[in-house]
């Protein structure tokens, strides 16, 4: 799974994804992931000791179904094997604006935080985030393979370690008489409210939304971010949002479309895969999946600039520990995200509470990723405070 989302960037700075190795390794993950039956233990498997380590510390995440996630297969073996004290934060969401403005103030109180890639991209250009080194600070593969290696080309910033592939895809609930009996195929279904009425939910943001809005518009896949790189472009797609506007219900926080969805606020809506997947397989809510144009993305952690040298060092150990080969294929027993290591992937077998294979609901599985969107981390790196500016001054008008 490590040359995923392998990217080029060219003198310009655009990126060029290379797409016969992700689709080589999307299949390749999936027969990976079919096939492993290895159990998985979360004992503390020779973890180097941390002196002075004790005491607290703060991780920021996501919440819902993904922090359920961390902490079975991350938080608590870690509190169990050193004593530390884990303080969980749901901040993630507004990681960059909360880091900026501690750091303004001189008081950073975030010991690790959880963030996507673009967000890693611009909190370690900003000097807000620490630079790791993946050979030295953290563990090698089980069979000797250097980090770096392992997590290969995931490793797209200085400052960045990533646990997951996700992505960011669209629920759709299965039981709507005025469909008819038809179900949405295809990712322009959202913008067809005629043929498939009823409320929709977005993430009140522009990633994602812009790319699908212009793909819906008539943009050739490999001109999206050429096209949204200029004003008109932006306008573009935002006359497309418009489209469905007063039909969308926009959300902050990765579990509401999954209970929207559930108390039929809303007939199809975005959200993260593995939030998707907690909704359709542990609550059995009549929900399937709409995988058409998923978005491929990365999410992993960062340390903020500002720490104590004692907090750092915790932070760090923690890091170490939670990106080790086991730590990862932990987590995808509890939620449908592929692991970041190539060597964690045959590690991954079952939920570990519902028995069942995680391997058709991986994004990355040959049936799902079909027809992938790739994302832009240095696009959006670069020009996410000024898109962001512009769509949420149309969101109030």
């Amino acid at each position: 799974m490590a040359g995923l989302v392998k990217a080029v960037c060219n003198p310009k700075g655009e990126i060029y994804m290379k797409l016969k190795t992700i689709l080589m390794s999307t299949a390749a993950a999936g027969v990976m992931l079919g096939s492993a039956s290895v159990a998985v233990n979360s004992a503390s498997h020779g973890m180097a000791p941390c002196e002075g380590c004790a005491g607290e510390m703060t991780i920021v995440s996501w919440g819902g179904a993904y922090s359920a996630s961390q902490l079975n297969a991350y938080h608590n073996p870690y509190s169990e094997a050193t004593g530390v004290k884990i303080i969980n934060d749901e901040s993630s969401a507004e990681a960059v604006a909360k880091l900026r403005a501690m750091k303004e103030a001189n008081n950073v109180t975030w010991d690790v935080v959880d963030v996507v890639a673009a967000d890693a991209i611009r909190l370690c250009d900003e000097g807000l985030a620490e630079p790791i080194d993946a050979d030295t600070q953290l563990a090698d593969a089980p069979d000797g393979t250097k980090a770096s290696a392992d997590f290969g080309d995931l490793l797209v910033s200085e400052c960045f370690i990533p646990q997951i592939v996700y992505s960011t895809t669209f629920g759709y609930r299965t039981d709507v008489a005025e469909w008819g009996g038809k179900t949405p195929d295809d990712i322009c279904d959202v913008f067809d409210l005629e043929g498939f009425p009823g409320k929709r939910s977005l993430e009140k943001r522009p990633i994602n939304n812009m790319e699908w809005a212009l793909l819906c518009d008539g943009v050739d896949k490999a001109d999206v971010y050429d096209v949204l790189g200029t004003p008109e472009g932006v306008q573009k797609a935002l006359d497309k949002l418009a489209t469905i506007k007063d039909s969308v219900v926009w959300w902050s926080a990765g579990a509401e479309t999954p209970q929207l969805l559930a108390d039929g606020e809303v007939v199809i809506g975005s959200t993260y895969n593995g939030r998707l997947f907690s909704v359709i397989e542990e609550q059995k809510q009549p929900v399937a999946m709409l995988w058409d144009a998923q978005v491929f993305d990365l999410d992993g952690w960062i340390i903020p600039t500002g720490l104590s040298e004692e907090r750092k060092k915790r932070a760090m150990h923690y890091i170490m520990f939670a990106t080790d080969t086991q730590r990862l294929a932990d987590q995808a027993k509890y939620i449908s995200y592929g692991p970041a290591r190539a060597s964690s992937a045959p590690l991954v077998g079952k939920h570990a509470e519902l028995g069942i294979d995680m391997a058709p609901h991986m994004p990355t599985d040959p049936n799902n990723a079909k027809n992938t969107f790739l994302y832009n981390y240095e696009f959006w790196a670069d020009n996410r405070d000024d898109i962001d500016a512009k769509f949420q001054a149309w969101l109030a008008q």
